[in-house]
């Protein structure tokens, strides 16, 4: 008989972890790939920042959006347990920098390899499509007017009164994120907030294929909302045949809300390290180094080769002018070019494209220290398609992995036969 102690519907980082930390038999996975943990495997360019190695408070400051709900599943399951459990099952891990956690061996399949070594699961390839829902009977006192009781799939129908909903979001379709557990949830009562690309590439006004694939490490990124610094940080970044991608990037996108009404503008300082003093000293040396260079030949010690011709253009000075005949004001404009480059937001690239989805499953609806919906008794959720967004540096899947942990340490597996 298809009956389960708990049903978990999606396959991802956060229903295979929960599994894994149940210590009940019966348990299902039910996942629509033939494979689990596809978007697992391409997380990190393929090398699965797994966590970061921090504190709490410093993964709540790293949660621009409903940190305050995981507060509770944080503290019940840290980043430093997090680093814990995947070394006890194998998975040797390293810290870089900003903290981002790695298995020592750059590749996410040896991730992926142990968490499958140590599944504690049924898997089914199969679509769910419905849950089954009963009313709560008369007298109950759990507070919920429904129960689930099972999940209807494409092919079959499943029966538990644990349900866990870790379907992730809408980015990256091709990993089965296709936004179904929202549906699901909706059927149910629950509210969906506003859906929309985070930590993903932005596309620009200006044209930048000139200087596509150029990354650039230990610049400063500003995100100007109507002309007010919104975020800023030191970092790397990439140059796009569309506009801009990279770690500073993605985190940026996350802080742009709407773009049709909105004015967004990046800023890129190439030298955090030097104010304008004493980059005009730098600037002042190397033309009096080269004083009877032309401006176009001046700027191979300061710029990537790529960047110089942009500059040369943006400054508006003349290319075949000697160094020594610069002006001033000349060498104010370019010293602005380095401290302050902007660049105008013209749209997000593509959701497909997005590293996560903001919006998902309203915190309102959700207990935080159990995850268990507040309109439907035994029904859970986990990870990505909760309404709460990290920054990159491994803080989504350390969302991911606390609240998967949150849940199955709070299901009351008596309630099946």
């Amino acid at each position: 008989m298809n009956t389960y102690d708990l049903i978990i519907i999606g396959g991802g980082a956060a229903g295979v972890f929960a599994s894994l930390n149940s210590k009940h038999k019966r348990i299902l996975i039910i996942e629509r790939n033939t494979s689990l943990m596809k978007k697992l495997m391409i997380t990190g360019k393929g090398r699965c920042n797994l966590t970061n190695n921090c504190d709490v408070e410093t993964v709540l400051l790293n949660i621009p959006r409903n940190s305050a709900f995981m507060r509770g599943a944080l503290s019940r399951f840290t980043p430093h347990d997090t680093i814990a459990f995947f070394e006890e099952i194998g998975v040797p891990l390293k810290t870089e920098r900003g903290g981002r956690v790695f298995p020592i061996s750059d590749k996410s399949g040896d991730v992926v390899n142990a968490l499958k070594k140590h599944l504690n699961a049924e898997i089914v390839t199969d679509r769910a499509r419905e849950l089954i829902i009963e009313s709560v009977p008369v007298g109950a006192t759990c507070g919920r007017p429904q129960m689930v009781t099972g999940v209807k799939c494409e092919t079959a129908t499943y029966y538990s009164k644990n349900v866990l909903i870790s379907t992730g979001g809408m980015s990256y379709p091709k990993t089965g994120s296709t936004g179904d557990g929202y549906e699901m949830a909706r059927k149910v009562g629950h509210s969906i907030t506003p859906l929309k690309p985070s930590l993903i590439p932005l596309e620009t006004v200006e044209d930048c294929s000139s200087v596509m694939g150029l990354s650039l490490k230990n610049v400063r990124l500003t995100l100007l909302k109507n002309n007010k610094a919104v975020f800023s940080e030191q970092g790397e970044m990439l140059f796009t045949h569309f506009g801009v991608s990279g770690p500073l990037v993605l985190s940026a996108s996350s802080y742009i809300s709407e773009l049709s009404t909105i004015h967004y503008q990046l800023s890129i300082d190439f030298k955090p390290a030097l104010d304008e003093k004493k980059l005009d000293t730098r600037i002042l040396r190397d033309f009096n180094e080269n004083k009877n260079k032309q401006f176009k030949n001046s700027l191979n010690a300061l710029l990537p080769e790529k960047l110089i011709e942009l500059f040369i253009t943006r400054s508006k000075i003349p290319p075949d002018k000697r160094v020594n005949e610069i002006t001033r004001q000349e060498r104010e404009r370019l010293i602005s070019l380095f401290k302050d480059f902007r660049l105008t937001v013209k749209s997000f690239r593509p959701i497909e494209e997005a590293v996560i989805t903001d919006g998902g499953i309203s915190v309102k609806e959700i207990d935080p220290k159990t995850m268990q919906s507040k309109l439907v008794k035994g029904l859970y959720f986990a990870g990505e398609i909760i309404d709460v967004t990290g920054f990159t540096g491994g803080f989504n899947l350390q969302i991911a992995f606390s609240t998967a942990y949150t849940a199955i340490s709070s299901i009351d597996f008596s309630l099946n036969p």
